[in-house]
């Protein structure tokens, strides 16, 4: 079943148009998505973290040395790669510490616009890294779980 707007609908859409597209607003929308990617990534470090002490192998030297270095490496890669995507989503939420915005109109509209693209590509990365941290630490505990030992 598709659904179809009705010509009201899509009169009162087309009212909404030019408000959705003024910087104040895109910027507002940008903040609210930074501030959700910013808040699952610390909920899933900590998950991860907690995931891994739980679950990983208790001790990494009964594995050979090449397990052993191999999952020290993504454990390293992947914990480094969730806290640069966590400090990247409060500094697109938050910005930079004294960071100045000048009084003037079109300044202020300067400002809206690129502190809007900023927040994206902060997120984006912030995405990205996100994931490969998720999957090198779900890799090293794959890793311990059938590696074989000394």
């Amino acid at each position: 079943m598709t659904y179809l707007p009705t010509p009201r609908q899509l009169r009162e859409a087309d009212r909404r148009i030019p408000e959705l597209t003024l910087p104040h607003r895109q910027l507002a929308e940008a903040l609210r998505q930074a501030e959700g990617y910013r808040n699952f990534l610390s909920t899933l470090t900590g998950l991860l973290a907690a995931v891994f002490v739980l679950k990983g192998q208790e001790d990494l030297s009964k594995l050979a040395d090449g397990p052993r270095w191999s999952v020290i490496g993504l454990l390293v890669t992947g914990f480094a790669a969730l806290l640069l995507a966590s400090w990247l989503g409060v500094v697109a939420v938050h910005g930079r510490p004294g960071e100045e915005i000048l009084m003037e109109a079109g300044r202020i509209v300067r400002y809206e616009h690129r502190r809007t693209r900023t927040i994206w590509k902060l997120v984006e990365a912030a995405r990205w890294l996100g994931l490969v941290g998720v999957l090198a630490v779900a890799v090293a505990v794959v890793v311990t779980w059938v590696a074989p030992t000394k």
